[in-house]
């Protein structure tokens, strides 16, 4: 659905977006972050064939970016984070002149604005002036706006920049519910947390570059390395302590907590117990240690700094 290959943006000497590459599947949603200035908002307007990019190539919904703008700006919906509402309308005649601005008229028309105004919880709230909505009830009317002619490629930035926490996880919630087999989604978003809960991949751009992209767990994986499990044991560790298996890294090693790295926990466990209750110790419990997106991210944004 999405594909861009070294895609580049210059604005006289400087180049806004340098070099992002980036694939996004039907059925897929895929989370752009980045510190501000990294380049994601020139990228989504590449991407909507609002900006021509100076060097690279994007193909988006199957439509060059460069040469077939009009076709892409059909196949895809567009949220900026500044949405561009005409505050003084109703929000029902909003969506009727983009529904027409898209080609859409009638019976079809109508059914499009009830279903996406009810589906946001906005069709008791149809007749009012878009000035007098929340900042949630306006980004909910966007997306509608993006999602009146179904497109099958969905294009947000920002969607929940500045909002507040119960509008926040309605937008979420319906971005959620926005999820297909037919349609691809790119999110460029600050928040780490609505990255980790609604994209299937991560992309992190720095400079106008893509750093490193992959699931959730697989950049835990590859920034953090394996997993640190937490062994609560029944009293206070003592030194020496057990021998372990080669492959076995104590951590940490303090009150009646021992944190253990193992690249293949799986096969080490057993023997780890083991070694710890011939030791005299008992084992209470054994849990993997919570590793967050948040350090993900700090450790690329240090290591592309250094």
């Amino acid at each position: 659905m999405i594909v861009a290959e070294h895609l580049g943006k210059r604005f006289d000497d400087f180049w806004a977006v340098s070099d992002f590459h980036l694939s996004v599947a039907a059925g897929e949603v895929v989370a752009v972050l980045g510190p501000n200035g990294a380049g994601k908002t020139t990228t989504v307007r590449m991407l909507a064939s609002l900006l021509r990019p100076t060097r690279g190539r994007a193909v988006v919904a199957g439509f060059d970016t460069a040469t077939q703008g009009l076709e892409v700006r059909r196949h895809v919906g567009v949220l900026t984070e500044q949405h561009g509402l005409y505050t003084r309308m109703p929000a029902y005649e909003y969506l009727e002149v983009f529904g027409k601005i898209y080609g859409l008229e009638g019976d079809l028309l109508a059914r499009r604005i009830a279903h996406w105004m009810d589906y946001f919880g906005l069709w008791d709230f149809r007749t009012w002036r878009i000035g007098t909505y929340s900042k949630g009830m306006r980004q909910k009317l966007a997306l509608a706006r993006a999602l009146l002619h179904e497109p099958p490629v969905l294009l947000l930035d920002e969607p929940t920049s500045a909002m507040d926490p119960e509008s926040a996880r309605l937008v979420r919630e319906a971005i959620r519910g926005l999820r297909s087999q037919d349609r691809a989604i790119l999110l460029c978003t600050h928040n780490l947390y609505e990255a980790e809960v609604l994209a299937d991949r991560i992309a992190i751009m720095q400079a106008g570059r893509v750093v490193t992209t992959g699931t959730p767990q697989t950049l835990k994986d590859r920034w953090l390395g394996p997993p640190v499990f937490a062994v609560m044991l029944s009293r206070p560790v003592e030194h020496p302590l057990p021998a372990f298996p080669p492959a076995v890294e104590v951590v940490r090693a303090e009150g009646r907590t021992l944190e253990i790295r193992s690249p293949q926990w799986e096969r080490d466990n057993a023997a780890v117990v083991a070694a710890l209750v011939a030791a005299g110790y008992g084992v209470l419990q054994v849990a993997e240690v919570p590793r967050s997106l948040e350090q993900v991210y700090l450790k690329v944004m240090a290591h592309e700094q250094a």
